[in-house]
């Protein structure tokens, strides 16, 4: 114990005690509302974080979002398109406190609806085509990248680069978007060699590794050079590809780790320059800075960092979401021995 002579006494201690234990009591009061107050933001996958593709896509989205104070997230992965779901979304709820809810999955949608419709006061955004009209909760809504506009310019390098003008596509399902994807992959390719097809399978769901392979393997054998999907994981697709010695393409991330060898974009791209008038060979310069280049020879992935679109618009050749170009084909999973 302190003396008078140290210069402070006993009562003083006492009192310098009870102001820091008042002190203390407010800052875990202020601790508590803090916590309180942070925005608790829910993401469902419906497949692994790391599949190259779609899901990884949001996941490092949704992992930016853990870089801002006051934000905490919570993630579920392999969530199926079923009321599995709407489980899902209303764990994150009631356990966590989620105040906005990512449904990332297209077939999220009309399970989404059913949920918000019971939480109003929590905000729900869904991935994909879909649109909100009257009569559905105010508050769910969506949201939607442009890859159509991607595969426009993955097109046309995929029109220089290959030899037999015949290219192919692995996708999920026939719906609009995807439908919207095989057109702009062919009219970019046409805008290069008026003849090229585009052969297309479809596998009947987003993740179905086995029948992706097997997809890429078939369009091979049929004597196609370049492929392209629009499935969950590219993953398979692209290391396929590169098992069969032909160039491929894929959305959502960089797929320059799936392929061994890799020609560079940057070089396909400066293709693309030849003859053009120079005001827009500088657009293509600088939009070329915001591309990483990937070195590599022969074969390999072909993948734009970016959305990026030269030139005119890619979307206003496009036609309604159901038609197709001449010239491109549709080949069930029933006419390839199997399928859901």
């Amino acid at each position: 114990m302190m003396s008078v002579q140290d210069g402070i006494s006993r009562r003083s201690v006492l009192k310098m005690m009870a102001a820091g234990a008042t002190g203390v009591a407010a800052s875990l009061e202020v601790s508590r509302a803090s916590a309180a107050a942070r925005l608790v933001v829910g993401a469902a996958y419906v497949g692994p974080k790391d599949d190259y593709g779609w899901n990884q896509g949001h996941a490092q989205g949704v992992a930016a979002l853990k870089q801002i104070d006051g934000v905490k997230v919570v993630e579920e992965e392999n969530v199926p398109e079923t009321i599995q779901v709407q489980k899902t979304m209303e764990s994150m709820i009631s356990l966590d406190g989620a105040g906005l809810v990512f449904a990332t999955s297209f077939g999220y949608w009309e399970h989404m609806l059913k949920v918000a419709a019971k939480h109003s006061k929590v905000q729900f955004l869904h991935a994909g085509p879909t649109v909100w009209k009257d009569g559905m909760p105010t508050n769910a809504g969506s949201y939607n990248g442009y890859i159509d506009e991607a595969q426009y310019i993955a097109g046309i390098v995929a029109g220089y680069t290959s030899k037999t003008g015949k290219l192919g596509f692995v996708g999920a399902k026939p719906y609009p978007a995807s439908l919207r994807n095989i057109n702009s992959f062919t009219l970019g390719a046409r805008t290069v060699n008026p003849k090229a097809t585009t052969q297309v399978i479809f596998t009947g769901d987003w993740v179905l590794p086995v029948k992706e392979a097997e997809a890429v393997n078939s369009l091979a054998d049929q004597g196609i050079d370049v492929v392209t999907c629009h499935v969950d994981s590219p993953k398979v697709v692209i290391e396929t590809a590169e098992k069969r010695g032909i160039f491929s393409s894929g959305p959502d991330v960089n797929h320059a780790r799936c392929a061994r060898a890799m020609r560079t974009i940057e070089g396909l791209l400066e293709v693309l320059d030849r003859g053009a008038p120079r005001p827009l060979r500088r657009r293509r310069a600088a939009a070329r800075q915001r591309l990483r280049p990937v070195p590599g020879r022969r074969t390999g992935a072909l993948t734009l960092e970016r959305p990026a679109v030269y030139g005119r618009r890619a979307s206003s050749p496009l036609g309604p979401p159901g038609a197709r170009p001449e010239g491109s084909s549709t080949v069930t999973p029933d006419q390839q021995g199997g399928g859901p």
